[in-house]
């Protein structure tokens, strides 16, 4: 990014950055449908993100998912982003573009961007492309000239979801033909971990965010790298609502990590990523 961003954000009074959080439902939707269809759990709105992280003392990055013809219209990234405004104190908003099925996805980005987004997050498996296809490059090269970050779903998926889209191989190249792009790879990378760790590894730009998984069932390589060279480049992310921030801290709190890396993994690396002041 071109410079550091003043946000509502005081960087002294929060805990920790979690970094992958689901905006899951619309204002507009009836409370009574606020319900994960199949497991229950309440599909959170802006404002639900922005009273709870706030009751943890936490900051939040926060994001719909653009996928209309898998996941239908759900929130839309204009709510996500005047809201999260109104919330600037919690929370930092990423849009979302579906690659694949929208027009001119510079140019939306731009106007994205325009309206306070910080980044982008990406799910190449419901969004169904691989992220080294060269017809998404345009869009990658104006989110590097933006500076706003690219957030990328690797590893295991369910539902009708097809895993093949979401091998970190890809996001190499991603890596590599766009050096100025900061590449978040979200979640364990099951079963390609070893792929994750590698690519973060060797590309400065690449980093990893360790949501989705409680921490007491990271892989012992996940672990070990977050101790040593990748202490700097591993972040705290819950994958909220499908797990909340206080259980995945406990688990965080119990596992093998060395006291002198937890403040980075937990707050560090991401306030210098997003350029926070």
């Amino acid at each position: 990014m071109s410079g550091a961003v003043t946000t509502g954000i005081d960087l002294t009074s929060v805990s920790a950055i979690d970094v992958h959080v689901h905006v899951e439902a619309s204002i507009r939707t009836r409370p009574e449908e606020r319900r994960h269809p199949v497991h229950g759990f309440p599909l959170p709105t802006v404002p639900d993100l922005a009273e709870m992280y706030r009751g943890l003392g936490m900051a939040a990055v926060v994001f719909p998912v653009d996928a209309p013809d898998s996941l239908g219209l759900g929130v839309g990234n204009e709510e996500v982003a005047r809201l999260a405004a109104e919330a600037s104190d919690v929370l930092i908003p990423f849009g979302s573009i579906d690659p694949v099925r929208r027009a001119d996805p510079p140019d939306l980005a731009r106007r994205l961007v325009g309206d306070g987004m910080r980044g982008f997050k990406f799910h190449p498996a419901v969004q169904g492309f691989y992220p080294n296809d060269t017809s998404v490059y345009p869009l990658y090269a104006e989110l590097e000239r933006l500076g706003v970050c690219a957030l990328f779903h690797t590893g295991q998926v369910g539902g009708g979801a097809r895993l093949k889209y979401c091998d970190p191989i890809y996001l190499d190249d991603v890596a590599a033909d766009f050096p100025g792009l900061t590449i978040i790879m979200a979640h364990p990378s099951f079963p390609w971990q070893d792929t994750a760790l590698s690519i973060a590894a060797t590309r400065s730009n690449a980093f990893i965010d360790l949501s989705g998984w409680s921490p007491r069932y990271f892989p012992p390589q996940l672990v070990q790298h977050s101790n040593t060279i990748l202490k700097d480049k591993v972040m705290f992310g819950s994958d909220y609502p499908v797990l909340t921030p206080q259980r995945w801290l406990a688990d965080f709190a119990a596992a093998p990590f060395r006291d002198e890396v937890r403040p980075a993994i937990l707050k560090g690396t991401a306030a210098k990523l997003l350029e926070l002041s």
